[in-house]
């Protein structure tokens, strides 16, 4: 059975009780997280070479966002499965998650949720005020995320609204600010989120065609691979030009040329009708998530 549970040794060495807790978070798959959590250290590091702030002010907010990347991400998935264990149980890739398997109950998951959402709001209000509000701002989003699958075929444009506050949160945490820099990272994330969450959406879509869920999968089609490409070249530009407004230094544009080449490549090998291809490819972004922060980085030297 094509399923996205992955048993992982560490999970089974818990006790049976909390199991189903950890596949309810995720965690079982920290991709999510990654993805959650690289645009805010993009934002955290390109913030940190235009403003007099201290290294250790630096590591504290890297520290807070990495916890909270890991809770929310968390929360996130448990707000998702409740909207959706009814559609999960007549979907093969997700027929099996806790909530929709009977693993789990409702009550359970909302006292997680809870504990998630109570863990999350400590962190938020460790960082400045700008950075408050930024977070606040996030919850109606993540909460009502799940719906616009069930009336829109643009649920992934939803995605990229919710998923990458931290571009603009991770900014505003070391400047207390935001700039148009943090905008046009923010709007270049979007642009990517859309479409690695269509290629993503490629692995169900023959089950969602069946149970009524829309998605850009469906959408696009055939003509996916267009329509990603393009994403990938909005999202690409955009990251080129907060690079620019952001003052980096000459070799994080070196970098770019790395950023573009490994777009390339997802949608040069991309086989939108293979599930293990299309999840291969989402991945990736992680590793694509790395060279962007190693691009960043480069920033820091100076000649």
């Amino acid at each position: 059975m094509h399923t996205d549970i992955r048993n992982q040794d560490w999970i089974a060495k818990l006790p049976d009780n909390i199991q189903p807790y950890i596949y309810l978070m995720r965690l079982d798959r920290p991709i999510g997280i990654w993805l959650l959590l690289l645009p805010g250290l993009w934002s955290i590091l390109m913030a940190a070479q235009g403003y007099p702030v201290s290294f250790g002010t630096v590591l504290y907010v890297v520290a807070a966002f990495f916890v909270g990347a890991i809770v929310m991400r968390g929360a996130g998935c448990v707000i998702n499965d409740l909207w959706d264990k009814n559609i999960d149980v007549q979907v093969e890739r997700t027929a099996k998650r806790p909530l929709a398997s009977g693993a789990l109950n409702s009550l359970q998951a909302l006292q997680l949720l809870g504990a998630l959402l109570f863990i999350g709001f400590v962190i938020l209000i460790s960082l400045n005020g700008v950075t408050v509000v930024l977070g606040l701002i996030t919850i109606p989003l993540i909460v009502s995320y799940p719906l616009f699958k069930r009336i829109t075929y643009w649920p992934q444009a939803a995605l990229g609204l919710t998923f990458n506050f931290g571009a603009l949160m991770g900014w505003s945490a070391i400047a207390g600010e935001l700039s148009w820099a943090a905008a046009l990272l923010y709007v270049g994330c979007f642009f990517w989120t859309i479409g690695y969450d269509t290629i993503y959406a490629h692995q169900d879509k023959e089950d969602d065609a069946i149970v009524g869920v829309k998605s850009t999968a469906l959408k696009f089609g055939e003509d996916s691979k267009k329509w990603v490409s393009g994403f990938y070249g909005a999202a690409f530009f955009c990251i080129a030009v907060s690079f620019f407004l952001a003052g980096l230094g000459l070799l994080s544009f070196v970098g770019l040329a790395a950023i573009a080449a490994h777009l390339f490549w997802q949608i040069k090998f991309w086989d939108l009708d293979d599930h293990d291809s299309s999840l291969k490819m989402f991945k990736s972004n992680r590793d694509l998530g790395g060279i962007v922060l190693v691009a960043i980085l480069l920033g820091f030297i100076s000649f």
